[in-house]
């Protein structure tokens, strides 16, 4: 499967004519394979995909924006839009445009809890683990190695990571080569790893409301 670049802006249908009686999925980049994955599974040729730039994760201050753009942008061609999100260092501030919009988005702080399922990921009060899913495994060095400038200033490893003691890799699928990768990050930052398969959480059961 060819790999879709870290910043491509995923649309499915072009809407070049509207599209009634279905729902657009604003989404994170980072969760196209997931949700195309889910459409696929269960028949959900009503929800049609658009997924903003997956790198807005290293620059959340334009996530808001950027939806409520694609918010106005739609709203008139369908009859429900919904926002692939979570908090994703927003501050609160994209649940409360999505108020002002008038459009539902998903629960909880951030991909990282929805994956595992917000309940169990609170419970777990895990404030010293860092956490990959199956895109940034893929794309760790392009998401984290690079931007945090490890690749040329390694010895800033330790400042940065000195206080997380594990690397917690929720997989979306079962796939050797992804978690041997997993276990080589890990060990690249110094820390113990964990794998728990998540599958795909409460983004399964969000986009299944919806059915």
């Amino acid at each position: 499967m060819t790999e879709l670049p870290s910043d491509t802006t995923l649309t499915e249908d072009g809407f070049d004519e509207p599209a009634r009686g279905r729902i657009l999925l604003i989404a994170c980049g980072a969760l196209a394979r997931e949700i195309l994955a889910l459409k696929r599974a269960n028949g959900w040729e009503h929800m049609v995909l658009q997924c903003l730039p997956a790198k807005y994760h290293l620059y959340p201050e334009k996530i808001t924006q950027a939806v409520e753009e694609t918010v106005r942008e739609n709203r008139d061609a369908y009859d429900e839009i919904f926002v692939v999100y979570a908090d994703c260092g927003t501050g609160g501030l994209l649940q409360a445009k999505c108020a002002e919009l008038g459009v539902e988005m998903v629960a909880g702080p951030h991909c990282y809890s929805f994956f595992e399922g917000s309940d169990t990921f609170a419970a777990r009060d895990e404030i010293t683990a860092f956490y990959l899913t199956d895109f940034l495994v893929k794309q760790f060095d392009a998401f984290v190695w690079k931007p945090m400038g490890l690749d040329r200033h390694p010895e800033l490893r330790d400042m940065i990571f000195g206080n997380y003691t594990k690397l917690v890799y929720q997989a979306q699928v079962n796939d050797p080569a992804l978690e041997a990768k997993a276990r080589d990050c890990a060990a690249r930052l110094g820390l113990d790893y964990e794998y728990r398969f998540t599958g795909y959480g409460d983004l399964k059961t969000a986009l299944a409301a919806r059915a």
